[in-house]
Order: structure tokens, then sequence, then C-alpha cells
């Protein structure tokens, strides 16, 4: 796979491994996950932040407070306006993949719900629009075999933000693995056999 090292605008990691509940907390809040997003483009000033999202700068600064104390984001350049150091922050990974967090009081179920709740509200008008991209499937598979698909949806995970930037509209992408207790069907050998069956049929007594 070929990624797009040019997007954003500076150096950062491919994929940072999140397990502290210090990290978690910072990146399950609206705003900051919004803030998390628009630095895949490019570094941003407070300024432009607040300028994007629409909230006053003071509540942006804030937030982006936060995710610097957990070493999300950091300053990758300065300049000097009017004696003053204006700041541009940029993210510390391209992709911030969540690790163990036994022992933390943080739910990852809850914060994955509200992960497909984000993307609902989201998907809504392009839904309505009849633009939506979006299913479910289930398979029984090994689980080496789940650790290898997911694998492969995280390269498309660090591929898709790293896509030049054009056109007017952004699109969202959301992506999960998980176990579940979706019915399957017995395994194929462990059907009787047909023709058994049929031979068994043909000799029985009226």
């Amino acid at each position: 796979m070929s990624i797009n090292r040019a997007a954003p605008d500076y150096d950062l990691e491919d994929i940072r491994i999140v397990e502290s509940e210090r990290e978690l907390k910072a990146m399950a809040h609206r705003v900051r996950d919004t803030v998390l997003d628009l630095l895949l483009e490019r570094a941003a000033t407070v300024a432009e932040l607040s300028e994007a999202i629409g909230r006053p700068k003071s509540t942006v600064a804030y937030h982006v407070g936060v995710l610097v104390d957990a070493g999300l984001l950091r300053v990758v350049r300065t300049r000097k306006v009017r004696a003053i150091d204006e700041r541009w922050f940029g993210r510390t990974a391209r992709l911030f993949y969540v690790g163990d967090i036994s022992g933390s009081s943080i739910e990852p179920g809850r914060d994955f719900v509200n992960l497909l709740r984000v993307a609902g509200k989201e998907a809504q008008p392009a839904h309505e629009d009849d633009r939506l991209r979006a299913f479910i499937r289930h398979a029984r598979i090994p689980r080496e075999r789940a650790t290898e698909f997911w694998d492969r949806v995280m390269e498309l995970a660090l591929e898709f933000p790293a896509i030049p930037r054009g056109g007017d509209t952004v699109y969202g992408f959301t992506a999960g693995l998980y176990p579940t207790d979706f019915p399957t069907l017995p395994d194929a050998d462990a059907l009787p056999d047909a023709d058994a069956d049929e031979d068994a049929g043909a000799h029985s007594e009226p």
C-alpha cells in the first residue's frame, strides 16, 4: 500500500497505541474528535480550528490543551506575530489505535456505540439523498483470519485521510470488527450424506 506522506503537511507517526485512561478520555469528546480529524488535513492554529468548528477560541484552546496534555497533539511549527508566538498544532499519529485498556474505567463498548451514533447522525442526510454507502456482514472465521482482515482495514483507515484533498464534500468512514452471537449453519461435512439417505430409503420396507 502506498500512503501519501505529504498529507498532512507535518511529520507524524502512522499509528499510536492508545492505552491510558487519560488518552481515551481526551479522545472521547465531540469537539476534540473534530479537532483531531481536521488536523489530518494540515496543521492549524487555534484561530483556524475555531473558525472551522464554529466555537469560541477560548473553548477550542481548552480542548486543544487537553489533547496536547494527553500526548495526542503537539506544536509542529511557530511564527512570531507582533511579538507573540503563533502556534500550529498537529497530531502525533495518523491513527490512534485503542490497545489494552483492562482495569480502566473506560467502557470500550459504550465508546464504540457513541461512534456509531455519530456516524449515523452524519450519514442521515446522505441516506435521505440516496448517497449512503454502508453494509454489515457476518462471517464465521478463525481468530487469526479476523486479525488479518482487521490489519487490512487498518491499512485502509490510514490511506483514507491521506487521500489528496479536493472536491467540496467531506466523507466519513466508519469500521468495526467484533465477535457476535449471530447464528451459523453447521459444517457441511457434519450433515448426513444425501446418497446414503437415498440408498437407505430404497432398501427400506414399505
